[in-house]
């Protein structure tokens, strides 16, 4: 059987199947993270979460995936990077393991989402034969995650397919991770929202920006956007060259991504044409706690 936790800032959900097929769900819960209440507090929210499911289910797991914002590092074996603040500089996965009495494996969201996408969405319905896939994380910010046959690459440092802190452009904004011109400091939602301010003077939705053909203000934005995802995935692909992409995130759901978006990609790639499938993923909200499942090899 298959135990998936995702984890997440404001909420904690949980999964239980019994193969890789996302119709072999037996329960499912979530509940608040309630991150406020600090490291222990969460780690026993974790454990809530579970214990609920066992009582469901009547079975208790060997080991249980865990996917989270941020990542382990192997160097230090701590958290970093999760946006949930107070998780960050501990041994997460190993306390954990103390806590539940289960073994963990443990990976960031936007890894769990590629590994969703491979082993049960997009990729294993339409691509079987696709061996290096790269997920994108399009939203309130940016990510990315690698798998090549069927496993993660997280890298020596943990932060494997993190194209959202690559530089991109000086245009960008300063970055909390403490550089400048990051990608997602140009085309994640909330920079495109913010550059939008900073352009016309007023707020708007990132959905209405894009979706307005008559102020030329959102129309600058839009074009801003479909030339800095042509760069920026371009050189995803001039270094890793992937089978597929997968777009996810809210920005995923973006039909220009795919036309418009897909010619400025083809624009910066080392090749006369781009063959790549760039498509949309298959499991929607639940692929965070599906890949976090698939963790348990």
């Amino acid at each position: 059987m298959f135990w998936g936790i995702d984890l997440g800032g404001t909420k904690i959900e949980g999964v239980v199947m019994t193969s890789r097929h996302p119709d072999s769900v037996i329960a499912r819960h979530r509940i608040d993270t309630e991150g406020s209440g600090g490291y222990e507090h969460v780690m026993y929210r974790i454990k809530s979460l579970l214990d609920h499911l066992i009582e469901v289910t009547g079975h208790h797991p060997d080991a249980i995936g865990i996917g989270t914002p941020g990542t382990i590092d192997p160097q230090t074996s701590f958290l970093k990077n999760s946006n949930t603040l107070c998780l960050n500089h501990h041994p997460l996965d190993k306390d954990l393991e103390k806590l539940l009495g289960v073994k963990v494996a443990m990976a960031n969201d936007a890894n769990c989402f590629a590994l969703a996408e491979y082993h049960l969405g997009v990729v294993a319905r339409d691509f079987p034969d696709a061996k290096v896939v790269f997920g994108v994380i399009m939203g309130t910010g940016v990510g990315g995650g690698v798998v090549i046959d069927g496993k993660i690459i997280g890298g020596r440092h943990g932060i494997g397919g993190e194209w959202g802190h690559m530089f991109l452009d000086e245009s960008g904004e300063d970055c909390y991770c403490g550089r400048h011109g990051c990608v997602e400091t140009i085309i994640s939602g909330t920079a495109l929202q913010r550059y939008y301010l900073k352009q016309s003077g007023h707020e708007k939705k990132l959905k209405d920006i894009l979706t307005d053909t008559a102020d030329p203000y959102a129309t600058e934005v839009k074009e801003r956007l479909i030339y800095f995802f042509g760069k920026a995935l371009g050189q995803i692909i001039n270094v890793l060259d992937p089978d597929v992409i997968v777009l996810g995130g809210g920005l995923g759901n973006i039909d220009f991504l795919y036309t418009a978006g897909r010619e400025a990609v083809a624009n910066n790639i080392f090749n006369p044409v781009l063959t790549t499938p760039i498509v949309r993923p298959a499991l929607g909200d639940s692929a965070g706690v599906f890949g976090a499942a698939m963790l348990i090899q």
